[in-house]
């Protein structure tokens, strides 16, 4: 059967208490999914390429003169740390959240969580220290009322991201992605596919029906280690369990200098594939070149494959530009070589901005520019 013919749910979110905001928020990001891709960057607003915090500033709007449509935050400093320094990452996260909603923007949620069992090994996974976590989080496990606790603190900022309107501002949730690798503690190598499943369907159902988290828009995103929509599913705990369906993918489009952008394609269509046949968002939650030494990576690699094969993603999200770092960047920086090509890529219709953006986070019609 050919895809042509599943006439194509409109997506559900899996939370029937979400709030009216998140709920219009999927339902933008479907209608607009079907002619456009809204473009995200990661910390995009906390610092870039040479500054940390200065207001309403990005790399991306130095260059075009927009922020991105998406911005990336990251939960990695809400457990682990002491308790001041938590409040403290909470108060930050709390105002890019609601800068990012009130400008109509969209928040997405990155979470490099510490290992609860061995903290001194961090989000990734060391042969010689880490210990295996899952098995102790989930319930019945050793560490699971820490990880209760872990999340009540998660719940609190999602409770408090009040936007001027009064409403709370929606977020795309991400938790545990680029699980088929080893490189992190929750990978593939370092817990069985039940206890990962586990871990994830309790994380939700924890999240949403005993703490009350209605703002969340739950995102699965492995890394591009498949190359059958079985082996993507190889973790994938259930369409009850999912909003949206991604792929973090920078080996195939010049990680190491080394391009397959046909390999990339195939990847990101099994995704889209996946979702409209299961009534599901679908984006292609992380990828990049490092320094762009391409300098017109963005037209002839990453737009060349997104317009390919009528595919239906939400949203493409390229990794952070270090404050510090002279090489640690994903989008350019007034001057950087790519910079012109950069242009021509926001300058495609087929690409969304924060300033192109309509009002997502309501539900009445409006039109696609």
């Amino acid at each position: 059967m050919s895809l042509s013919s599943f006439a194509r749910p409109r997506p559900e979110l899996i939370d029937k208490k979400a709030t009216p905001e998140t709920k219009a928020l999927v339902r933008n990001l479907h209608k607009l999914a079907k002619k456009h891709i809204l473009f995200g960057h990661q910390h995009a607003t906390e610092y870039g390429h040479g500054w940390v915090g200065e207001p309403n500033r990005s790399d991306v709007k130095s260059v075009v003169g927009s922020h991105p449509a998406v911005i990336g935050v990251d939960f990695s400093g809400l457990s682990g740390r002491p308790p001041q320094v938590i409040e403290k990452n909470k108060e930050q996260l709390r105002r890019q959240i609601i800068d990012t909603y009130n400008r109509g923007g969209v928040t997405t949620v990155a979470w490099h969580f510490s290992n609860p069992v061995t903290p001194q090994t961090g989000f990734y996974w060391n042969d010689s220290i880490t210990a295996p976590a899952v098995r102790h989080l989930i319930p019945g496990g050793s560490h699971h009322a820490e990880y209760k606790s872990i999340l009540r603190t998660v719940a609190s900022l999602a409770g408090s991201v009040t936007g001027a309107d009064g409403k709370l501002a929606p977020m795309l949730f991400r938790p545990y992605h680029e699980l088929d690798g080893g490189w992190f503690w929750w990978g593939k190598p370092h817990c069985t596919r039940e206890e990962f499943t586990s871990l994830w369907r309790f994380t939700v159902s924890y999240l949403r029906d005993s703490l009350q988290v209605h703002n969340f828009v739950y995102v699965f995103s492995p890394d591009c280690l498949y190359k059958t929509e079985a082996e993507y599913l190889d973790r994938y705990p259930g369409d009850e369990w999912v909003d949206m369906v991604g792929v973090d993918n920078y080996a195939d489009f010049g990680r190491n200098g080394r391009y397959n952008l046909a390999a990339g394609l195939a990847k990101l269509k099994i995704v889209s594939d996946y979702a409209r046949k299961a009534g599901k968002l679908a984006a292609f939650t992380e990828t990049g070149l490092e320094s762009i030494p391409d300098t017109t990576w963005w037209t002839s690699a990453l737009l060349k494959t997104l317009t390919a094969e009528k595919m239906q993603l939400a949203y493409v999200l390229v990794w952070r530009n270090d404050s510090r770092s002279p090489t640690h960047y994903y989008a350019p920086y007034p001057g950087q070589g790519s910079a012109t090509d950069f242009t021509r890529f926001y300058q495609h219709p087929f690409t969304v901005f924060e300033t192109d953006l309509p009002r997502l986070y309501r539900r009445k019609k409006w039109l696609i520019f």
